[in-house]
């Protein structure tokens, strides 16, 4: 069984401070993956390389305290790769993979796990256009990756797809994360007949949660009290791998971020 984590945790050293890597030493998991590391290597090395047991990899934004991703495993990867192959979004630290190729593996002999963090959009136009150019970019790789190779993408994803995946959705059908536009490409990123046919694995174990499915919540007003929430963190699987998914849980407490991690556990060996 692998246990696979994804956490934004908005800031490795504020999530440190709030008892993340304690509680990831609770739940051991196999992977965790986390975006918005908010810190550069002269932080990570020699203080978070090593988080509850497992080895980090890491993608860094070329501008200080901004985006960056890593994935933590306790398990050696045949390759590690960083980035989509394009400079705007790579300066940005947004994509890490770990291969796990083993041809005597029968099952899954090309196998990844991905930690992405997809662009906002809330802060102005500008940052909405660059949501979009990502968006673009990225199906096209994600289909080229699924067509050679299993895999599991952790992610913040930036949208809600369904009116189900957040509180207020009559409010924020113009706001960033659930623009049609943004809704339309995950429909698509998520259909098996003409799209990537990838799967959203909380979705497919619980295709009716509500309330209880939310991962983010603004820090103004009382959004967490209230649980005015967006469910935007997901983990995306080839289908291969998403058919072993068996169990998962949103980590309500304790609190390390304005995210909540996702654990789903795989019915599958490395």
């Amino acid at each position: 069984m692998l246990r696979l984590v994804t956490l934004n945790l908005n800031g490795i050293r504020s999530a440190a401070t709030k008892g993340v890597e304690a509680w990831a030493s609770t739940i051991q998991p196999d992977f965790m993956g986390v975006q918005e590391l908010k810190a550069q290597a002269d932080t990570v090395v020699g203080r978070f390389e090593q988080v509850a047991g497992m080895t980090g990899h890491f993608h860094y934004a070329q501008k200080k305290g901004y985006s960056g991703v890593g994935v933590y495993t306790r398990h050696q990867p045949s390759e590690v790769r960083t980035g989509i192959g394009n400079a705007e979004f790579d300066d940005e630290g947004r994509w890490v993979e770990l291969r796990f190729d083993d041809a005597r593996r029968p099952e899954f002999p090309r196998f990844s796990v991905i930690s992405c963090y997809f662009p906002s959009g809330s802060s102005g136009e500008d940052r909405q256009q660059a949501k979009f150019r990502f968006l673009a970019l990225i199906e096209p790789h994600l289909q080229r990756l699924r067509a050679e190779r299993e895999f599991v993408l952790l992610g913040d994803i930036n949208i809600a797809h369904q009116e189900i995946d957040l509180k207020n959705w009559k409010g924020n059908l113009k706001n960033s994360g659930f623009l049609p536009e943004e809704r339309a490409w995950m429909t698509r990123l998520l259909d098996p007949a003409g799209g990537v046919g990838l799967v959203d694995v909380y979705r497919a174990l619980h295709p009716e949660a509500t309330d209880e499915c939310y991962t983010w919540w603004s820090n103004r007003g009382q959004a967490r009290a209230n649980n005015v929430g967006w469910r935007i963190d997901y983990q995306l699987a080839t289908p291969g791998i998403a058919a072993r998914a068996r169990h998962t849980d949103i980590h309500l407490e304790p609190r390390f971020s304005d995210h909540a991690p996702l654990t789903i556990d795989y019915d599958v060996t490395l």
